[in-house]
């Protein structure tokens, strides 16, 4: 019924009759321990949902796959006194959601903000999918103080916005087992100045753009966009800024900020993972040069220079210490 990954990232699903033990221990789960919402199917009385999780700090990313579940915050939940603040972003199809009797209806890219005070759903189905950012109210307030007019109505004018918001969303997910607890709170603060982004007056937006988390989350999505193509021999700053909607210079800043350059982050980490391939087992029999054309260097003398300063050592040479321990 469950499975625990790390403490900050785990899952539960049920698949099946919304009745029985299974489905009783699925929901409770959900309301009690983590959601603090009721689950119901959407799709004739049975439930097919399997819900990641992700906590960073304050902020929880639940991302629901699957073809029915409805999460509702019913009257009943309203005693628990939270007043959390949640981003549902539309990842596929039509979403419907509910607040306060009001239907609110999210196409791919859309968002909007809901409130956990108040009676709502949010239904996942064969034809609509979401994720859901839950702050808390408190932190939203601190980026946007007149985010509260905001509530229950469809958002999205600027698709890169959301674009960002979902990429970094996924991207906080599949690190959170590595984040540390400071690590965790400067993601979730990313996360909270990214959704002001979207939720601010114009003139918050404007003050926002400048913020050190706004830039440090697009700087994230670049390494991250960076790593996911080491072995692209031609990548280029000006692609990867276009993929994160940035200019060439806008990008180039982002890198000096972190003390470095586009060339010098993507020469390090091919380095570095031309350097695990070398001690893995696995590359134990590979040519050191299919190695280097692997992790996208196309001048191999170029390689073996650049590995040496780094290393102090030949990547043959470090291949062989390899050989010499088993």
């Amino acid at each position: 019924m469950s499975e625990t990954q790390v403490p900050n990232r785990f899952s539960i699903f049920h698949h099946g009759l919304a009745k029985g033990p299974a489905y009783e221990a699925w929901r409770e789960g959900i309301c009690r321990g983590f959601c603090r919402l009721d689950v119901g199917p959407t799709d004739d009385n049975r439930i097919d949902c399997h819900n990641e999780f992700t906590l960073l700090h304050t902020v929880a990313i639940a991302t629901p796959r699957g073809g029915s579940a409805r999460f509702a915050r019913t009257r009943a939940l309203l005693n628990d006194g939270c007043d959390d603040l949640v981003l549902i972003s539309a990842t596929r199809g039509t979403v419907q959601v509910t607040q306060a009797g009001k239907a609110i209806e999210l196409q791919r890219g859309q968002m909007c903000l809901t409130e956990m005070n108040i009676v709502g759903t949010a239904d996942l189905t064969r034809s609509g999918s979401f994720t859901t950012t839950r702050f808390p109210r408190r932190l939203l307030l601190q980026v946007a103080p007149l985010v509260e007019t905001q509530l229950a109505r469809v958002l999205g004018r600027e698709p890169a916005l959301g674009a960002m918001i979902e990429r970094y969303s996924v991207l906080c997910t599949e690190l959170a087992g590595d984040l540390d607890v400071p690590g965790q709170r400067a993601a979730a603060h990313h996360l909270a100045d990214l959704a002001g982004l979207v939720l601010g007056s114009s003139a918050e937006t404007k003050q926002l753009s400048a913020r050190d988390g706004v830039a440090k989350a697009r700087l994230d999505l670049m390494k991250a966009d960076v790593l996911k193509n080491l072995d692209n021999g031609k990548l280029t700053i000006e692609a990867i800024a276009k993929a994160n909607a940035l200019s060439t210079r806008q990008a180039q800043r982002l890198f000096a900020s972190a003390g470095t350059t586009f060339s010098e982050f993507v020469l390090e980490q091919r380095l570095l993972r031309a350097r695990r391939l070398l001690l893995h087992e696995e590359g134990a029999g590979r040519k050191v040069s299919d190695i280097a054309y692997t992790v996208g260097f196309n001048d191999l003398s170029y390689f073996h220079r650049a590995f040496r300063r780094k290393f102090g050592i030949a990547p043959a040479e470090m291949q062989m210490e390899l050989g010499r321990r088993h």
